[in-house]
């Protein structure tokens, strides 16, 4: 089991925005791993309103568990963790609306497809033993988040994508 401390220096989330209590079990080499999440009113997500976190949070969840698989890969390579983004969200079913507070979620997932830095995962998410969320995520992995997002290093000589160049 990894605990909250350890896991923190698996992915970049920070504060609030961290989202992942322990991981329960895992196998970087079948790339999947099993999670858990105890739901806190001090989340960045957490509203009064509803008494607890919207079901459609599951999505990021999920996200973050494919964050810490991807942080215990760069591990073992010596890497840092790194940033990724989330290409897109598909086949998203929200079976349990909201997760209410001192309750704690377990979160699956498992790599169904690769293809250099774009990956895609199945995720699901329970509460109380049953499905509360499922999705398909695709993600990408950013080696250089600085120069990812430096516009400085980019320069557009005309019309369209074809024409952008690299310095």
């Amino acid at each position: 089991m990894i605990e909250e401390e350890e896991l923190q220096s698996l992915v970049p989330h920070r504060g609030k925005m961290f989202l992942l209590s322990r991981i329960t079990e895992y196998n970087v080499d079948k790339r999947s791993l099993v999670a858990e999440y105890d739901i806190k009113k001090n989340c960045v997500f957490y509203e009064s309103k509803i008494g607890g976190i919207p079901g459609w949070v599951g999505f990021e969840l999920i996200a973050q568990a494919i964050s810490a698989l991807s942080g215990m890969d760069g591990r073992k390579k010596g890497e840092k963790p790194k940033m990724g983004f989330i290409l897109s969200v598909s086949g998203m079913k929200i079976f349990i609306p909201v997760f209410p507070p001192d309750e704690t979620v377990k979160i699956k997932i498992i790599e169904d497809y690769r293809m250099d830095m774009i990956y895609t995962y199945y995720g699901q998410v329970f509460l109380g033993g049953k499905t509360a969320v499922e999705a398909k995520l695709t993600v990408m992995d950013v080696v250089n988040e600085n120069e990812f997002f430096s516009w400085e290093s980019r320069r557009v000589t005309g019309k369209g994508a074809a024409n952008i160049e690299r310095k």
